[in-house]
């Protein structure tokens, strides 16, 4: 990683020669294209840096501008997984899937598709069914002229599936979510160390937890989570291929940044809206860009592949962007089933019938297979296990009526200003902080989601379904936090405890925010940055000094073994930052990971240590800090011997990896950053689509510039910040963007990893949006005509 004055030097540079470019791209060939289910022709210009500007007489077709040009950039990135969520790739893909598919379709909504539809306003509506329909002319050019398929549909021999409108409401995902931690609270209760979860993730806020009445903790065990823990997909029985976006690493790091500045705290006097959401790096980019236009909407940014909308950037009177916020959207609860009839369960002081559906799964070169899939009050019957007489289900925000949340972000791009947003809210039902910042020089912060409404309990264990603990309802937004105008003049969330002193305990909607590093530094520079600039958020986004590791060096001995010492001395004259070029940054990195292996070693019980196989950064550093009675009767000699051995194995384990010349040691030889498909295993897709690598990044989980490490033994970027955007509200094209690897999925392309090596080195891209801007740096432009 190039240090501050590197990479801003490098972004002005980039900033600087796009006169050139645009001079050199003034005279640009256009084609046209004849499509279905557009209403008037549509303009589509890519600019030099890959981003499609689609210009269209109706908002509805600037829609379905939005999804031809998804289909165009990454067709089977959208297609894989819409034929997951549709439970669909068995058919595809063979036997090996079919499983995958049941739990798919367990999830698909149970209501009445027409009636969701109807929830919904009518241009809400009709842009989804033109974003659809852009998805579906893409499909037919490609049908029509194979030379434009992506190369892995002749490699897998199969073909894109079609899309449907209904398809956006009744698919709900199936997700673990929290399910998996519900389980592990149980079983830690079940062994009297309840206590021993705060290793793991302490609850944010504060909260004493119990089990709840009725539940027999010691009969709960991983089987509970039944078609929940079914892991990544198989391509085959001996490829597996593993999903980019899964596991506990990921899960345990997914969040972004974001930050606001009001004019009173800038250099223009203009707001600043900065955000970066964090996700997994090694597969597709989760983010593709686009600029829809036409009379009564112009909005640019990020968008989430085969999801109708802009997710993150700006309109032409409003920036916008999100963060995680917490909010436990999913219960676990363990049924009861009649002895004499296993079809039943108790609920309500009597035995209640599972609505069943039997439903037959097509299958590539086979028999279709036949499931059985069982609801019960609660919702999705996930395990069912007549032997044991016991069956557990699922509550999730996403199977409740409007929870699909597929208009969510077009309702967003619509609105007009902060009044008019909050009428969009109550159709995005998944938990966020929402940044906003207009022309006027407002600036807003509001928590969005659903949350549950429960009887009794707070959603940490797994609860009885007998009808004690079930859900009554869900409320909206308008229950949740939110400021407008706050008198600092900036605000920022990183997924940390960001809900007022007073909240009302009885309305906490989780207790799983994470550590708060990240918000702290941001919120430490930006509290002494009276005149902030775009330069300021460009290297905010880059900022790698570690809060842990300053922590840590406050702990470094002062009189080391003499096995210690090259680990002390090194560490002592270091700034405490993870840059990718300081050898001093991946010794931290191999001794911290060491130290969080021997805590747990130290204090966890053998009979525990299959459950807590973790250990938060802040127990691991309070309990270095102020060492007690877990670390046994001398607990203070104890952990100076921790301490001293981690030094040791440290240096000789940074050796064993980086040489003997510790000269050359580097952070980003260890913290390489690899992009390669996610079917990458199967050879002819691993040959027709090269990795994009080369190069390692500074930054891990705790820094600003997230970039944590993937699952498994190795050093490798597992996600992070792949999306980044400073808006610089009201002069818009000054505003700075990047998307890793690139825009599009295709090798053949030249944006096909084009932005890796500009996201390495932090050099920020321009966001262009003024038709001027865009037209003096076209590279492409397309028409696409109705046909008829």
């Amino acid at each position: 990683m190039h240090d501050r004055r590197s990479f801003l030097l490098g972004s002005v540079a980039t900033l600087a020669l796009a006169p050139v470019a645009a001079r050199a791209q003034r005279a640009v060939a256009g084609k046209t294209t004849t499509v279905r289910g557009a209403g008037a022709p549509i303009e589509i210009v890519d600019d030099i840096f890959g981003v499609p500007h689609i210009r269209a007489a109706t908002i509805p077709d600037a829609f379905f501008g939005q999804g031809y040009v998804v289909a165009r950039d990454r067709l089977f990135q959208i297609d894989l997984g819409h034929r997951r969520e549709l439970g669909r790739l068995a058919e595809a893909f063979g036997g090996d899937f079919a499983k995958h598919d049941a739990t798919a379709r367990l999830f698909h909504y149970r209501g009445d598709l027409d009636a969701e539809l109807r929830r919904v306003p009518d241009e809400l509506v009709a842009c989804a069914r033109a974003y659809v329909a852009g998805i579906n002319a893409r499909i037919d050019e490609v049908a029509a002229d194979p030379s434009l398929l992506p190369l892995e549909y002749r490699i897998l021999g199969v073909s894109p599936l079609r899309w449907d409108l209904r398809d956006l409401v009744l698919a709900r995902g199936a997700s673990i979510d929290n399910a998996d931690d519900e389980v592990r609270r149980a079983q830690l209760a079940a062994l009297g160390l309840l206590e021993l979860d705060a290793i793991i993730a302490p609850l944010r806020p504060r909260w004493t937890m119990k089990v709840p009445e009725g539940l027999d903790a010691s009969k709960v065990s991983e089987a509970d989570l039944g078609m929940l823990q079914l892991g990544g997909l198989p391509f085959s029985a001996e490829t597996p291929v593993a999903d980019p976006a899964a596991g506990p690493e990921a899960r345990a790091n997914a969040g972004s940044n974001a930050w606001t500045v009001a004019p009173s705290r800038t250099a223009t006097g203009r707001p600043i809206l900065a955000n970066d959401p964090h996700l997994g790096i090694g597969g597709f980019g989760p983010r593709h860009v686009a600029h829809l236009s036409a009379p009564g909407l112009d909005v640019i940014g990020g968008g989430s592949p085969g999801l109708p909308g802009i997710m993150q950037g700006h309109t032409d009177h409003f920036a916008f962007g999100r963060t995680n916020f917490h909010i436990d959207q999913l219960d676990l609860f363990v049924l009861e089933l009649d002895p004499a009839d296993p079809e039943r369960y108790r609920h309500d002081g009597g035995w209640k019938a599972f609505e069943r559906m039997t439903v037959a799964i097509p299958v590539k070169g086979g028999a279709a297979r036949t499931v059985t899939l069982r609801y019960s009050a609660q919702g999705p019957v996930v395990s069912h296990d007549p032997g044991r007489r016991r069956a557990t289900a699922v509550a999730s925000i996403a199977m409740q009526p409007g929870g699909h949340g597929s208009f969510a972000m077009i309702a967003i791009n619509l609105a007009k200003d902060w009044k008019s947003l909050r009428k969009a809210f109550p159709f995005h039902p998944s938990p966020t902080n929402f940044h906003y910042a207009d022309v006027d020089g407002n600036t807003g912060w509001q928590v969005i989601g659903f949350a549950p409404v429960r009887k009794k309990g707070d959603g940490l264990l797994p609860v009885p379904g007998d009808g004690r603990y079930d859900w009554t309802g869900v409320r909206d937004f308008a229950s949740l936090p939110s400021a407008y105008n706050p008198a600092k003049g900036w605000f920022a969330s990183a997924n940390q405890n960001n809900l007022p002193a007073d909240w009302p305990r009885d309305r906490i909607p989780a207790f799983s925010f994470r550590d708060p590093y990240r918000y702290e530094r941001i919120a430490d520079v930006l509290s002494w940055q009276d005149k902030h600039t775009l330069a300021d958020s460009v290297a905010l986004h880059h900022d790698t000094l570690s809060t842990p590791a300053q922590q840590l060096l406050a702990l470094l001995p002062n009189n080391p073994s003499a096995g210690a010492k090259p680990t002390v001395d090194m560490l002592r004259g270091w700034d405490a930052r993870i840059d990718a070029n300081s050898g001093a940054a991946a010794l931290f990195e191999i001794l911290w990971r060491d130290l969080g292996k021997r805590m747990l070693a130290a204090i966890v019980p053998t009979r525990a240590k299959a459950l807590v196989t973790e250990i938060a950064p802040s127990v691991l550093l309070g309990l270095l800090a102020k060492p007690d009675a877990r670390l046994g009767a001398d607990p203070v000699a104890a952990r100076d011997a921790m301490l001293d051995a981690a030094m040791v194995a440290a240096w000789a384990s940074a050796r064993s990896l980086l040489g003997e010349d510790v000269a050359k040691w580097r952070w980003s030889t260890l913290h390489q950053v690899r992009i390669q498909h996610p079917l990458s295993r199967i050879p002819a897709i691993a040959a027709a689509f090269p990795a994009i690598e080369g190069a390692g990044s500074g930054g891990d989980g705790y820094t600003v510039m997230a970039r944590w490490l993937g699952s498994g033994p190795g050093w490798r970027v597992g996600g992070g910040a792949s999306y980044l955007q400073v808006i610089d509200v009201g002069a818009w094209d000054n505003s700075l963007m990047l998307n890793l690897p690139g825009q599009s999925n295709d090798p053949r392309s030249r944006h096909y990893g084009d932005q890796y090596a500009s996201w390495i080195a932090g050099e920020m891209r321009p966001m262009l949006f003024s038709r001027g801007a865009v037209d003096a740096r076209a590279a492409a432009r397309t028409t696409l005509r109705p046909s008829g």
